[in-house]
């Protein structure tokens, strides 16, 4: 009886540990995507006089709410999570997911639109330190072998957000007002803390780093290459996900009602990718990536030539979804594999990666459709990034076998 109980406990334990940092992942999901389906509202109540002038201008100004906390997690990332290695980390799990709700709750209140942008910046500051120092803990919960599972555990709030949370909490906000939906995601993040309290067990920091130490992790060439792999992959999934809507609208011709099942679908491939991604980085990191990429391009090949087909466009975004969501945990094992003693800096600067990554996609898809390319070509420009991330991954890993 006693041998069998332990280990059911444990079990048990680190199941609910886990469940509690992908809470946290959660609540990250819905706060840096729901602000893309409440744009219009932002604009029309922080921006009247904009509005009363031009709606689609003030809806094109408040998009720099979404650029801000972008700008927040490249920040914030690298710089908290250099100070903080040494910290306990649950205990600064515990800081970070109370900052993320006081932040949240900034947001919301917020009077102006000068100072919800800044809120927006310091919410988001903690985003990328959150998911490096989660992963780390979780990779040591699940036990050798499977630190990429412990991975993709944590990312999965941040993908079942994208199906659930981000739909929901928009719908709430195009009824209740903007500030509501972003009350309720505060209330997640208050959530978590309260979960992560009762259930992750306490690990210590690293006792031994330093600020040097951690930035050393600049010092190698195949950190760099892991981080732009990253960046320039993920950049290909943000050019296709930024536009999303008029793909679907003006180019399938589906009624602006199917545009949220678009994004569901989209989220559903994202949560099993990111599931079988984080299985295959634990069976080989660099196979998995070049596995992965090559699923990416041919997922994205099939939307190109599909889209005008509302079969195919749903059938290809949510097997674009999966192959990009399955790059990230093996762009993150691979990250705390090549970084040495620098794993908190490294665990945490790829969502400062995937940031840039967002943007670059964003902008990018953009200049091919006001050059006249229409609304497929994001996801040409998508194909074409393939190369170049392959290319960057191919060069990790050959820095890797010299040394």
């Amino acid at each position: 009886m006693t041998t069998t109980a332990q280990p059911a406990t444990g079990i048990v334990r680190t199941r609910l540990a886990l469940l509690s940092l992908a809470l946290g992942g959660f609540g990250i999901g819905a706060t840096e995507f729901v602000a893309m389906g409440l744009l219009p509202q932002i604009a029309h109540d922080l921006l009247p006089q904009v509005w009363a002038q031009s709606p689609d201008d003030a809806i094109a100004q408040s998009g720099a709410i979404i650029s801000a906390y972008a700008l927040g997690v490249v920040v914030g990332a690298p710089t908290i999570a250099v100070i903080a290695a040494r910290v306990p980390r649950r205990a600064i799990l515990l800081a970070l997911a109370i900052a993320f709700t006081i932040g949240t709750v900034g947001s919301a209140l917020a009077p102006t639109f000068g100072t919800v942008l800044l809120f927006r910046f310091l919410a988001a500051l903690p985003h990328g330190a959150y998911f490096g120092i989660a992963s780390l803990v979780a990779a040591r919960l699940m036990g050798p072998g499977k630190r990429g599972q412990g991975v993709a555990f944590v990312l999965s709030g941040l993908t079942v957000a994208n199906v659930v949370g981000v739909p929901l909490i928009t719908a709430l906000g195009q009824s209740a007002g903007w500030r509501v939906a972003y009350l309720v995601v505060a209330g997640i993040f208050a959530a978590s803390v309260v979960a992560i309290r009762l259930t992750v067990p306490a690990q210590p920091g690293d006792p031994e780093a330093t600020p040097r130490r951690e930035l050393g992790a600049f010092a190698r060439p195949a950190v760099w290459f892991a981080l732009l792999t990253g960046s320039v992959g993920f950049a290909g999934f943000f050019a296709v996900y930024s536009y999303v809507a008029p793909l679907a609208t003006e180019v399938a011709g589906v009624p602006e009602a199917a545009v949220p099942w678009a994004l569901v679908t989209l989220g559903l491939g994202m949560t099993l990718g990111n599931a079988l991604g984080g299985w295959a980085a634990d069976r080989g990191v660099l196979r998995a990536m070049f596995v992965c990429f090559g699923a990416f391009a041919l997922a994205l090949l099939g939307l190109a030539l599909t889209a005008a087909q509302p079969v195919g466009l749903f059938a290809f975004l949510f097997a674009v979804g999966a192959a990009a969501a399955a790059l990230s945990p093996a762009i993150q094992t691979r990250l705390m594999d090549v970084a040495g003693d620098s794993q908190t800096l490294a665990a945490a600067v790829n969502h400062s990666a995937l940031n840039i990554g967002n943007a670059l996609g964003a902008f990018l898809g953009g200049i091919v459709i006001t050059a006249g390319f229409g609304f497929v070509a994001p996801t040409w420009v998508g194909l074409v990034l393939c190369v170049p991330g392959v290319l960057l991954a191919l060069a990790g890993a050959r820095i890797t076998r010299r040394r």
